[in-house]
């Protein structure tokens, strides 16, 4: 996938790119390979898998940790009056009765939204994106479909429109935006196109949900860069209940 295609909407400048799911930038003029001087090659090759090493530990390592600071924060979100509704409509299970991850890539006239922005960031207790990361979806719950996650962030996703209000956001266009004649709005699921209603899907552990408004001449390009994500998983811990409380 081209630099061109893989952009971003917007960028959080202030984000912390060593979080799960934040690529990491690369500049291949740092490393001066001579083909002349083989022993230095190799030096070259083990500094960086050292480096690779050390990154890869911290990179989990602080994942991990700052998942009990997360767990608390769902804990404390309280259920507001809409997402009651929800709850009620789609038969959504207690807090805990599931445990699942998925990639959801969705992207508005070629720019990817991003989702690793704050505003994002658990607002729901049964489906949310938390550690700031801008695509993997976690489901606490059974029963809890997409509308849920959408509802919660200020998506609306029809068969033919995607509506974008975010409330009191002003760095991310809003609007609605619908099919015509040289724009469609599409679905799919791990690589098929999906023709039901996409807010239905109630995800499973490793999908990959692309939804896409635009040109689709885009389509392929985009279901590489959703394939090239990596789905990072949490171990499952089993709630405690007591009354209305629940700890983790």
């Amino acid at each position: 996938m081209t630099e061109d295609s893989k952009k971003v909407l917007p960028k959080d400048l202030g984000s912390d790119y060593s979080l799960p799911g934040r690529l990491e930038e690369g500049n291949s003029e740092n490393f001066d390979v001579l083909s002349s001087k083989p022993k230095s090659n190799n030096k070259a090759i083990l500094v960086f898998v050292v480096a690779f090493a050390i990154v890869a530990i911290g990179f989990f390592s602080f994942y991990f940790i700052n998942q009990s600071e997360i767990d608390s924060r769902i804990i404390q979100n309280r259920i507001n009056d809409p997402e009651k509704k929800l709850v009620n409509q789609y038969g959504v299970g207690q807090y805990g009765s599931d445990h699942a991850h998925a990639a959801i890539a969705v992207f508005v006239e070629g720019e990817q939204l991003n989702f690793g922005l704050q505003q994002f960031q658990v607002t729901s207790r049964y489906i949310h994106f938390e550690n700031h990361n801008p695509y993997q979806i976690h489901k606490h719950a059974t029963n809890v479909p997409l509308e849920m996650l959408f509802a919660s962030i200020g998506i609306r996703v029809t068969s033919d429109c995607i509506i974008l209000d975010y409330g009191e956001s002003t760095e991310i266009p809003k609007g609605q935006f619908c099919s015509e004649k040289d724009q469609s709005l599409v679905f799919y699921v791990n690589g098929q196109e999906y023709h039901s209603d996409i807010s239905q899907y109630v995800i499973e552990h490793n999908d990959r949900i692309l939804i896409s408004f635009g040109e689709t001449e885009s389509i392929s390009m985009q279901l590489a860069y959703l394939d090239s994500l990596r789905i990072f998983d949490v171990p499952k811990k089993t709630p405690q209940y007591s009354g209305n409380e629940i700890t983790v």
